[in-house]
């Protein structure tokens, strides 16, 4: 696997790291208008993809205290609100810290179950399970929705002077729910960033948890992958930046640890 750089494992070094000159503190410009957070604890990552009509998150961490931190951060680099919280899976580290954003729209994909409901309780209890206080799990609880709207297939947002979001639902592989979220300029380009969730994980092997459908999982990818191409810029649910030949691999050896076939 090689990237841009000429590096052989399909890390794409040649990013601005967090804090480097140029970025946000903390936050990782992967191309203009579209940065990325590693959030601490859980490695986990939350995106932002700037737009004239308003900005885009991917994912929100695991509680209130994350969730409006992320607030006050991206409103130092961007003065558009933030109109749109795509989810990329229910799971704690990715969606507790929603009700910090009770303005903008919260997109989630569908599946034979709603992904999560207002108020989840089992949510709540998985963070206390993994070592989120309490207090503060519960009152990320209380402040929680269930989704404003559900992506079945796929859904396009137009963000303004011509940049677009696609939304795909990839499920169920890694849960019982997987969006990807795929940023394109031009009404011709192909995407740019790939924003994949925890369909691809970079610093740990993937996870397969009780909700995970881990013989779909290979052809998940296959999809995430024609979907999103060759050339464009990975974004793992946890993890470094990566490029197609890393998801390729990755999808080999899921491939193998659980079967499944192409899809």
């Amino acid at each position: 696997m090689t990237n841009e750089n000429g590096h052989g494992d399909g890390h794409l070094d040649g990013l601005p790291d967090e804090g480097s000159p140029g970025t946000a503190a903390g936050w990782q410009r992967i191309a203009p208008g579209i940065r990325r957070r590693r959030l601490s604890g859980w490695d986990e990552t939350v995106g932002a993809v700037l737009g004239a009509d308003g900005v885009l998150l991917v994912d929100v961490g695991p509680s209130l205290t994350v969730g409006d931190r992320l607030r006050r951060e991206v409103a130092g680099f961007s003065a558009a609100p933030v109109r749109w919280l795509a989810v990329t899976h229910p799971h704690f580290d990715h969606v507790l810290g929603a009700g910090s954003f009770p303005e903008a729209e919260l997109l989630a994909p569908a599946g034979h179950t709603p992904p999560w409901s207002a108020g989840d309780r089992e949510l709540a209890a998985d963070a206390v399970r993994h070592g989120v206080d309490p207090a503060e799990a519960e009152r990320a609880r209380r402040a929680l929705r269930a989704p404003d709207r559900l992506v079945d297939d796929r859904l396009v947002l137009p963000l303004g002077n011509g940049r677009r979001v696609t939304l795909l639902n990839l499920g169920p592989a890694h849960s019982s729910h997987d969006l990807a979220v795929l940023v394109t300029d031009g009404e011709d380009a192909d995407p740019g960033v790939v924003f994949c969730g925890d369909l691809v994980e970079e610093s740990g092997e993937p996870q397969a948890g009780p909700d995970a459908v881990p013989a779909r999982w290979p052809a998940a990818l296959d999809r995430l992958l024609a979907a999103g191409g060759p050339d464009a810029r990975y974004v793992p649910g946890h993890g470094a930046v990566v490029d197609a030949a890393f998801v390729r691999a990755q999808r080999a050896a899921l491939a193998e640890r659980f079967g499944g076939a192409s899809g």
